[in-house]
């Protein structure tokens, strides 16, 4: 983790980093949600096909 984060640090430099944070944890909620959305897709399909 120690080297990733300097990686970074080296490429984007320390005024992106927060910048590049944010547009990852959007990216990261916005996966979950749509997951979630799926998921909750299919459980809806197959409690309707057991009825």
């Amino acid at each position: 983790m120690l080297l990733i984060g300097l990686a970074l640090l080296i490429f984007f430099g320390p005024s992106r980093l927060p910048e590049l944070g944010k547009s990852l944890g959007k990216g990261i909620q916005e996966f979950k949600k749509a997951s979630k959305e799926l998921t909750d897709s299919v459980k809806e399909d197959v409690t309707s096909e057991k009825k």
